[in-house]
């Protein structure tokens, strides 16, 4: 058995403990080991170019996030506050239930990336949900922390059971191999038709979680007055 490829763990190592560029040492462990396993040049490029091809949508983040940065530093998040000041009766909790309804709406149709937590959830729809949550006061550290983890779950109860709906999405091929596997049969739209059911349960409870955490919210405000 060669172990000489295993030299390629080494380098990713060494290379983050001397703090080099990570995709530099990755790429290079990633060619170093190609050539000690046997594999030509030619093979080890056309192999990354491959993996990268693949893989290609992962980097997308790489353009959104300095784009959302550059946003955010001309008044994004001011702006979003005062948005949201100005409407008459919005509280955090209203205001998340209907972000939680376009989560699970967006899901089900198979957009999943069209919100999330890195391009929504930190430059919008938290800041929102803390300007209506102060309102004509200030939040408390404590608060305001439990206001963004809220918009943070928002987001994940919205995606997690809006996305089975969608026919062509993975958790659905998942669950059709794990049924096969017990002798069971099942099309993936039948698999995508009883996700509805349990899509608005999720909805239902966890809107009544958002109107509680706005009463809890509303108490709280109270004992500090």
């Amino acid at each position: 058995m060669n172990y000489w490829p295993l030299l390629g763990i080494a380098l990713v190592v060494l290379g983050f403990l001397l703090r080099f560029n990570p995709l530099l040492v990755v790429a290079v462990s990633a060619i170093v080991t190609g050539l000690l396993g046997g594999l030509d040049p030619l093979k080890v490029v056309a192999t990354l170019g491959k993996a990268y091809n693949d893989n290609r949508n992962v980097t997308a983040i790489y353009i959104v996030l300095p784009v959302i940065g550059l946003l955010e530093r001309n008044g994004l998040q001011e702006r979003a506050r005062a948005l949201i000041v100005a409407l008459r009766g919005a509280t955090a909790g209203r205001m998340l239930i209907a972000y939680l309804g376009l989560r699970q709406l967006f899901a089900a149709l198979g957009l999943t990336s069209v919100a999330g937590q890195a391009q929504t959830v930190r430059p919008l729809i938290a800041p929102m949900a803390e300007a209506a949550a102060a309102r004509d006061g200030q939040l408390d550290e404590e608060t305001g922390d439990k206001v963004r983890a809220m918009a943070a779950a928002t987001d994940n109860v919205g995606l997690f059971f809006g996305e089975d709906i969608f026919l062509a999405v993975s958790s659905i091929l998942l669950i059709q191999g794990a049924m096969r596997g017990f002798g069971i049969e099942l099309a993936p739209f039948q698999l995508s038709v009883w996700a509805i059911p349990t899509a608005l349960a999720a909805f239902l409870i966890h809107a009544t979680r958002l109107l509680l955490f706005d009463r809890g919210l509303v108490a709280r405000k109270g004992r500090r007055q």
